[in-house]
């Protein structure tokens, strides 16, 4: 049974996005592929980030970027236009 499990833990590659766990069959993958592996998938409103460990900037990554991926990666989506300043619905005080 144990071998069954090894076996298993070979066909996928354990990675998370927005903090959930799935499991890519494959590796490399690109961009596109990643974003239909979450549920729900992500849509072209939102940019897709691969986290880099450290100070370093996190990634943006591309629909056609390819990723070789590696136990334990974490990626996030985040809105593609954030809009500081904008109008809001707060009261003017006046």
């Amino acid at each position: 049974m144990e071998k069954s499990r090894e076996n298993d833990r070979d066909r996928f590659t354990p990675i998370q996005i927005d903090h959930k766990p799935y499991k890519a069959l494959k590796t490399p993958m690109i961009g596109k592929e990643l974003r239909v592996l979450a549920e729900p998938p992500i849509g072209p409103e939102r940019d897709l980030f691969r986290v880099v460990p450290g100070p370093a900037d996190d990634v943006r990554v591309e629909d056609q970027d390819s990723v070789d991926l590696e136990p334990g990666m974490h990626f996030y989506s985040a809105p593609t236009t954030i809009n500081p300043g904008g109008a809001c619905n707060a009261p003017s005080g006046r």
